[in-house]
């Protein structure tokens, strides 16, 4: 199989590769076609939701718009208790890492000023109306009080100096504004597990869960964000599902949402 795609690669002219890969996938994606599970932010419906991560989770990949457990329930908060988003208001926002199902909403957004950004703005060339900028988070190249809202989801537990580039955050935030900032967690841990000396993938794979990690948070990471300014609020607002939409969403029951504001 693995040569056959290598043969097709080269023979097809890009245009005609285009059309096979777009019609492999909506192979793909019929082939789990059912009422089992919804996406909340593309609408599809399969039968489940493809298994996916390092250690196989059931029932977390959208086949049609790639979103995870954490993705699909930050869209439904963002669209349900976000009244600057469902209202319309005109803000001004920035998106760290930009994930592609998140940007193809906000891109096109009439009342959003949106500016994506990431240190590696290569690897999120959308096809969309706005450019990922290059953005180092620990020297944010903005004024102070710029953005009414920051989605940085992931992305801390990359930086080895997580203070300053949770004090960047704040200090870019205008007053009044909101910040989701999400990370991975470990709430068997009191305390934030870090050790610099571990340098190699291999090492930081076996104590942070994933190689190109630096750390992984335990339950003060909500004190961490305290201790630059922010008033966070841990919402437990996955808990207002059922069992039965929590399977048929794909979220994870012990998400919290880290909702900050200056």
């Amino acid at each position: 199989m693995y040569l056959i795609k290598k043969i097709i690669k080269k023979v097809l002219p890009k245009s005609l590769l285009y059309s096979y890969y777009k019609y492999n996938s909506y192979k793909k994606n019929n082939a789990h076609v059912g009422t089992g599970v919804e996406c909340t932010i593309c609408k599809s419906q399969f039968k489940y939701f493809q298994a996916y991560g390092l250690v196989k989770r059931q029932n977390a990949r959208c086949f049609t718009c790639g979103s995870l457990e954490r993705h699909r329930l930050l869209w439904t908060y963002f669209e349900e208790e976000l009244d600057f988003l469902r209202k319309g208001t005109k803000i001004k926002m920035l998106h760290f890492a930009p994930e592609k199902m998140f940007y193809n909403h906000f891109d096109n957004m009439q009342n959003v000023a949106y500016i994506p950004c990431d240190l590696n703005p290569e690897e999120y060339n959308y096809a969309g109306n706005t450019k990922t900028m290059k953005v180092d988070i620990t020297k944010i190249p903005f004024k102070d009080e710029t953005f009414d809202f920051i989605i940085c989801s992931h992305v801390l537990e990359h930086i080895p100096d997580d203070k300053l580039a949770m004090s960047e955050l704040f200090r870019v935030m205008k007053k009044g504004g909101t910040g989701i900032f999400q990370v991975p967690i470990d709430y068997n841990n009191e305390d934030t597990y870090e050790d610099f000396s571990i340098t190699t993938p291999e090492g930081r794979e076996k104590a942070f869960g994933q190689n190109d990690h630096v750390r992984l948070y335990g339950r003060d990471y909500k004190d961490r964000l305290n201790a630059v300014g922010f008033k966070v609020k841990e919402d437990d607002y996955v808990l207002k599902f059922s069992k039965k939409e929590l399977k048929m969403y794909g979220f994870i029951p012990s998400e919290l949402i880290y909702n900050c504001t200056k």
